[in-house]
C-alpha cells in the first residue's frame, strides 16, 4: 500500500510547483468537481438507491425530497412544510410546500409523491411497502401514508437517507418518457437541472433560478470523473477542479501542504468492513467462525487508518457508525497475527489456504490491498480484484461476488437501518443471513418501547459480532480538498453527509 501511494507521489512531483498554480482562468461563475467515481446514470433516478451515500451526490442538486438532512437538522422541512402522526402511530400526514414546481414547469404535487413512493424499488424498498397499506391525497398539497401495524422506524426509513424513498419525481413526466428516458432527461425539484451529461465521464448542471429554498449562487456546476487520484488531485493544483474528493495518503499529506489549497476532512455515517460471502456455505472454510475470526485479527486497522485516513478516521469493531441511534459499544478486534495463525491451525489450515479473491471498486483498491496483505502474512491468500464503481455496486447488489469483499456504506439512518440492507436475510446488499438475527430483526421492528427495541438491536449486534459475520475496518474520514476561488465548499455542512451539500449554500469568492 505504501508503494503505491509512494509511486502516486512522486508521479505528482513531476508536475511542477508545489504551490497551486492554476494554469487557465475558470470559467466565471462554474465550479468544477473531481470526483472519485464515475458518473452512473442510475444515480439520476432516487427510485434505484442502493443503501450507499454516492447517489446522494447527485439527488441532492437534481431532485428534493418531503424531507431530508440539512444543516443543523437531521430531518428538516423541505417539500413537506410539515408532517404529523396519529395518535395511534398509523398514518403520517405531509402538507406539502406550495408553489413549488420542477424544472419543466410542471406543479409538485400529493399525487407525484404518491407515484414517487409506489414506484421506489431501491434500498429497503421492500420493508417499506410491506409495512405501509396505502399511500393517500388527501388534496393537491396533503399526503397520508397509512401503516398496517405501529412502525417505529418509519420515518427513519423513510425521511433520511437510508433510502431514496422521500425523494419526488414528475408523475407525468416519467409516465411519458418511462424509466429509461428519465435517466436519460431527468426531471426534478432541486436546486440544479441537467444541463449535460457524457456517461461516466462528466455531468453538468445548470441553476434553478426558482428553487424554493433560494436560487444558488453557483450558476452552474461541473462533476468530472476522475477515478485516478493523483490526477484529481494535480486538477485541484492546476485549478482545473475547485473541489476534489477522497484524496488520502501521500497524496493528502501533500494536499495539506500545498499554498492555495485546503485539506477538509468529512466525518460521516461511513463504515468499511470485509464480507465473508462464503460463511454459509459448510464446503468452505470461511463456514469456520475461526477461520473469519482469524482473518479479523490479521488485520492492522490502525496502520490502514494512519497510512490512508491520515489518523481522522475510527477504529472499528461493527458495521454499525459509532453514532448511529441503537448502536452496540462492540468490542474491538485487536491486531494479533500469532493468535490468527493459531486459529487457523486449530481449524484445520496450519499451512493457511487460498482464499481466492478480494473484490472492491477501484477507489477503495488500496484499502481492501492492504487487507489482502495482511490476510497473505497469516497465509489467508487472496488476489486483490478492483472494479469501477456503479459496476462494481451493481454486482454486490445482485450477490455477484464470492469469497471476499471489501464493502463500505456511508447511508443514513440508524442501527436497524444498516442491519436491514447488510445482514438480514434478504437484505438488499446482504449475501446470507441467520434464523436468529432474523427473529429478532422482526421482533424490534414492532417494538414501540425504545428501551426494549435498544435491548433487542442489542443483541443483534453481539450475535454479529459472535459470529464475526464480518470483518469490520474503519469508520474513515473523507479527505477533501478545495482550492482558493472557494469561499463555501458545503463540506461537512450537512452532519454526516460526505459530499458538498446543500449546493445551493455555495459560493465562490468575489
Amino acid at each position: 500500500m505504501n508503494r503505491t501511494r509512494a509511486i502516486a507521489l512522486a508521479a505528482l512531483l513531476t508536475l511542477g510547483p508545489w504551490a497551486a498554480t492554476p494554469s487557465v482562468a475558470a470559467p466565471e461563475g462554474q465550479m468544477t468537481w473531481a470526483v472519485h467515481v464515475s458518473l452512473a446514470p442510475s444515480w439520476f433516478d432516487p427510485a434505484e438507491t442502493q443503501g450507499v451515500i454516492v447517489p446522494f451526490m447527485v439527488l441532492y442538486a437534481l431532485h428534493d425530497a418531503l424531507v431530508k438532512p440539512m444543516p443543523g437538522q437531521p430531518m428538516a422541512p423541505s417539500l413537506a412544510e410539515s408532517w404529523a402522526m396519529s395518535k395511534d402511530g398509523l398514518a403520517y400526514e405531509f402538507a406539502l410546500r406550495k408553489g413549488v414546481t420542477f424544472h419543466n414547469g410542471d406543479p409538485l404535487t400529493a399525487e407525484d409523491v404518491k407515484f414517487s413512493f409506489e414506484r421506489y424499488r431501491g434500498s429497503s424498498a421492500k420493508a417499506l411497502h410491506d409495512r405501509v397499506a396505502r399511500v393517500e391525497v388527501v388534496d393537491a398539497h396533503r399526503v397520508r401514508f397509512v401503516l398496517k401495524a405501529t412502525w417505529p422506524d418509519f420515518l427513519t426509513f423513510y425521511a433520511t437517507p437510508a433510502t431514496g424513498a422521500a425523494w419526488v419525481v414528475p408523475k407525468r413526466y416519467v409516465e411519458r418518457v418511462g424509466d429509461d428516458g428519465f435517466k436519460r432527461a431527468p426531471i426534478g425539484a432541486g436546486p440544479y437541472k441537467l444541463a449535460s451529461f457524457s456517461p461516466g465521464i462528466e455531468l453538468a448542471l445548470e441553476a434553478n433560478e426558482s428553487y424554493w429554498r433560494k436560487a444558488p449562487s453557483v450558476k452552474r456546476l461541473v462533476l468530472r470523473a476522475v477515478p485516478d487520484e493523483s490526477t484529481r488531485l494535480a486538477m485541484l493544483k492546476r485549478g482545473e477542479a475547485d473541489i476534489a474528493y477522497s484524496i488520502r495518503g501521500a497524496l493528502a499529506q501533500e494536499l495539506a501542504r500545498t499554498p492555495g489549497l485546503t485539506l477538509k476532512p468529512v466525518a460521516g455515517t461511513f463504515t468499511e468492513w470485509v464480507v465473508f460471502t462464503e460463511q454459509w456455505n459448510p464446503k468452505s472454510p470461511w463456514s469456520d467462525q475461526r477461520v473469519r475470526l482469524a482473518a479479523s485479527l490479521a488485520i492492522n486497522r490502525k496502520e490502514i487508518n494512519n497510512a490512508e485516513y491520515l489518523g481522522h478516521g475510527r477504529l472499528s469493531a461493527s458495521i454499525i457508525p459509532q453514532v448511529f441511534a441503537f448502536a452496540w459499544p462492540a468490542p474491538a478486534f485487536p491486531y494479533d497475527p500469532e493468535r490468527a495463525r493459531r486459529l487457523l491451525a486449530e481449524a484445520g489450515y496450519p499451512r493457511g489456504f487460498d482464499a481466492v479473491e478480494v473484490a472492491t471498486d477501484n477507489t477503495y483498491g488500496p484499502i481492501a490491498e492492504a487487507v489482502a496483505n495482511d490476510l497473505q502474512a497469516v497465509g489467508i491468500r487472496a488476489r486483490l480484484r478492483t472494479m469501477e464503481r456503479a459496476a462494481y455496486l451493481n454486482a454486490d447488489a445482485e450477490k455477484g461476488f464470492k469469497y471476499l469483499v471489501r464493502v463500505g456504506s456511508a447511508a443514513a439512518g440508524n442501527a436497524a437501518t444498516r442491519i436491514e440492507a447488510f445482514v438480514i436475510s434478504g437484505g438488499i446488499r446482504s449475501y446470507g443471513g441467520y434464523p436468529d438475527i432474523d427473529g429478532l430483526y422482526r421482533d424490534q421492528a414492532i417494538q414501540m418501547d425504545a428501551k426494549k427495541r435498544e435491548a433487542i438491536l442489542h443483541r443483534i449486534q453481539q450475535l454479529m459480532h459472535e459470529k464475526v459475520m464480518f470483518a469490520p475496518i474503519v469508520e474513515p474520514a473523507f479527505l477533501n480538498g478545495y482550492g482558493a476561488r472557494v469561499a463555501e465548499p458545503s463540506l461537512g455542512l450537512i452532519v454526516g453527509h460526505l459530499y458538498s451539500a446543500p449546493y445551493e449554500d455555495l459560493r465562490l469568492k468575489k
